[in-house]
């Protein structure tokens, strides 16, 4: 590790459960951050900060004035401009030193199975479920951690799913593909600026502990964070052994 890294990167490396190690398991890593809206933003920003060797941004939407009371990756001057394209320009005025692809497309199957098995580590920072799902399959069929979070109005919810332990469940376990759940955006029901970036940032919090191989993470816990009376609680979850995404894999 060169001079300049060792100060950038200093007050990690002066965490003793960090250190140099995990500094360099997290510049040699590979995450997959799918959205760059008012998640994507404050995660992709602190995993460039921090030094994520290769970051991949996968988003189809453009930047628009709505956005910018919460997608704090993204500047009235931006506006207009391929919200991959606008998140990557603020990561690498950061870090420069760090490579960031942008990808302006949706997040389908056939992509997601490329670009998961890919990576190290997956962000799922997207608004809709049908994408959620989507992310989840690929994440299992190429046994990939999946840092999944969500936001509306004043609540937000993150959990790791990571089908490397046993007993960790996948996403769908909790929520059922063929379950009807009312699809609730942003631009509906609105959304408390802050409540997207606490979410976003404890994902790029529990992806970088995986990257380093730090400290315990969310698998078979889902973290609700109440943004009204400013409270957390935690549920504990469980692998369905009947899930239609993971119920092959071993027990």
């Amino acid at each position: 590790m060169e001079d300049h890294d060792l100060l950038r990167y200093s007050r990690h490396i002066l965490l003793e459960e960090f250190g140099i190690d995990g500094q360099a398991q997290v510049s040699a890593a590979h995450a997959l951050v799918i959205g760059a809206g008012g998640l994507g933003s404050p995660a992709a920003l602190y995993l460039a900060a921090a030094g994520v060797g290769k970051i991949t941004l996968v988003d189809d939407d453009t930047v628009d004035l709505t956005n910018l009371q919460r997608q704090i990756a993204h500047t009235t001057a931006r506006e207009g401009q391929a919200k991959v394209a606008s998140a990557a320009e603020a990561m690498l005025a950061i870090n420069p030193a760090i490579v960031v692809e942008a990808l302006v497309q949706r997040a389908d199957d056939d992509a997601l199975s490329r670009l998961v098995a890919d990576a190290d580590v997956v962000l799922d920072c997207s608004d809709n479920f049908a994408t959620r799902q989507a992310v989840n399959r690929a994440c299992v069929a190429h046994a990939r951690p999946l840092v999944a979070g969500a936001a509306i109005r004043f609540d937000g919810q993150l959990s790791v799913y990571d089908v490397r332990d046993a007993a960790s469940p996948c996403y769908a376990c909790l929520f059922p593909p063929d379950a009807e759940f009312e699809e609730t955006r942003c631009a509906v029901l609105g959304v408390f600026a802050p409540v997207v970036g606490t979410i976003g940032t404890l994902q790029a919090h529990e992806a970088l502990k995986l990257l380093a191989g730090i400290g315990g993470s969310l698998t078979g816990r889902l973290l609700m964070f109440d943004g009204r009376a400013t409270q957390f609680d935690t549920l504990r979850t469980a692998r369905d052994p009947a899930c239609s995404v993971c119920a092959h894999r071993p027990a």
